[in-house]
């Protein structure tokens, strides 16, 4: 179980980095939890609920001058007695049009599997560059 739901998980965090690369909403919306919660990097705003997420994400994508932001996994705990894991690794987000990496930190993310999927519930970003 523990191989397959890392897999799971390894697999979800590349569709979303893939979804914010090609700013695709519909692509990210079956990723999250209803109620996930993200803690953004520099200035820990607390961005809750998936619809917030979303628009949010939407903002984002408008932007002139957005950012790619990508997830590099270095690490994924299954837990031994609920269906939940910690994903950690490091973040960089680039500019859409020039690939130059503006931010960069490190990230922690918690999953949860439900109905055979793993949806994510949490995660929080810190800036460290």
């Amino acid at each position: 179980m523990t191989a397959a739901a890392e897999l799971a998980i390894r697999m979800a965090r590349a569709s979303f980095n893939r979804a914010l690369a090609e700013a695709d909403l519909k692509a990210i919306e079956p990723l999250l939890a209803r109620d996930a919660i993200l803690v953004t990097g520099s200035d820990s705003a607390v961005i809750a609920g998936r619809k917030a997420q979303l628009m949010a994400w939407k903002r984002e994508f408008a932007s002139a001058d957005r950012l790619i932001y990508n997830r590099t996994t270095e690490s994924i705990t299954i837990s031994p007695v609920e269906p939940i894991a910690m994903e950690q690794g490091h973040w960089q987000g680039v500019t859409a049009g020039t690939g130059r990496t503006l931010a960069a930190g490190s990230y922690a993310a918690k999953w949860r599997e439900v109905g055979g999927a793993w949806l994510l519930e949490a995660e929080i970003f810190v800036t460290m560059a």
